[in-house]
């Protein structure tokens, strides 16, 4: 089975290079934000690139894949609730922390990232470094990001509605308008354009990472037009980072344990852990742009933030387990995904 790898990037350069990116477009927004004249066309624009980012979804994602996973059930079981029930709980307890820590406005972007789907580049590559089961995380990634454009809006509905953060319950519309018809659009066209977008991916990644900048842009220039960025301040962030680093501490422990406890393979337990502990930035930051408005950029900090920490911290894990898992290989616990029984196991392995 050919293995997926991580993305490299400089061995001197510990920030992922579209982090990088990021932080220079926030640093652009904050001195050349879009105003005036050009406020609405940005805004056009930015919708326009969201459109297009779902519509790019649409077509990759391979709905026979999807459904072929579905035997391993408990997996995937797993792995939702810990993206859905479990980040979000945690959220609610962080909710005693206000205003002491964390400011009203940095909690709602905290809960926010705790509501998000999972990841499925990131989650597959480190589960392959970390040798564990493959074509589970391809698996639970996808079911996870398909349940985000339904449940994350009803999850914001529910628990952010009152929290003065710029959403309403016109936001749900906006999501099927903007997310959910584009995303369907692109599943439709599939059977036709899939194969030029498959031949065409690096181009296209590089379209997907240029949208998303824009709309990143777009959502800090209006947070610097509006004047919301007085609320944050160098201790606060500190703040928001410690609380950021006990969340996901948290989830990797719980995951762990849980996985273990419910009896499931070495291999198993890595997909649940890697899949189960990621928040996706790139289904955030376009869908806050739609839900949240002017608030987007506040909203968007937590999980720019958490998304670097989670690729830092998770590739440590992965690169130690790989380790121990290569000193395993005479069977057993640290026997290789392609020697697991799993039906997924069997599956056809698609890269990142």
């Amino acid at each position: 089975m050919r293995r997926v790898t991580m993305p490299s990037w400089p061995s001197w350069m510990p920030i992922e290079p579209f982090i990088v990116a990021l932080v220079a477009t926030v640093g652009l927004a904050a001195l050349l934000p879009a105003k005036g004249a050009a406020a609405p066309v940005a805004d056009g624009a930015s919708t326009f690139a969201i459109a297009l980012l779902f519509f790019l979804y649409g077509v990759r994602l391979s709905s026979r894949e999807a459904l072929a996973g579905l035997s391993h059930w408990r997996l995937h079981l797993t792995v939702v609730l810990s993206t859905f029930v479990l980040f979000p709980l945690l959220a609610l307890a962080a909710r005693g922390l206000v205003p002491y820590v964390l400011t009203p406005q940095l909690y709602t972007g905290f809960v926010y990232l705790c509501i998000l789907p999972s990841t499925i580049q990131s989650s597959i590559a480190f589960t392959s470094i970390a040798r564990g089961n493959v074509s589970a995380a391809i698996c639970a990634g996808t079911y996870s990001a398909l349940l985000g454009m339904v449940v994350t809006p009803l999850l914001a509905g529910l628990m952010l509605n009152s929290s003065g953060a710029g959403f309403s319950a016109h936001g749900l519309v906006d999501i099927a308008l903007q997310l959910l018809a584009p995303f369907l659009a692109g599943q439709l066209l599939r059977r036709w354009i899939g194969g030029f977008v498959t031949r065409h991916k690096k181009v296209l990644g590089l379209v997907d990472r240029g949208s998303i900048l824009f709309v990143v842009y777009t959502a800090f220039s209006e947070g610097v037009v509006h004047g919301i960025w007085h609320q944050v301040t160098v201790v606060r962030l500190l703040a928001l980072l410690g609380v950021e680093a006990v969340l996901l501490g948290l989830v990797l422990c719980l995951t762990s344990v849980v996985s273990r406890r419910l009896g499931f393979g070495r291999a198993d337990r890595t997909a649940i852990v890697f899949c189960g502990s990621k928040k996706s930035l790139a289904n955030g930051l376009p869908m806050a742009g739609v839900l949240f408005g002017a608030h987007a950029g506040l909203m968007i900090l937590p999980l720019m933030l958490f998304h670097q920490m989670q690729l830092m911290v998770c590739a440590v894990i992965a690169k130690r387990w790989s380790h121990d898992s290569t000193d395993a290989d005479g069977g057993g616990e640290g026997s290789l995904p392609s020697e697991r029984s799993s039906p997924d196991a069997q599956a056809r392995p698609v890269h990142a």
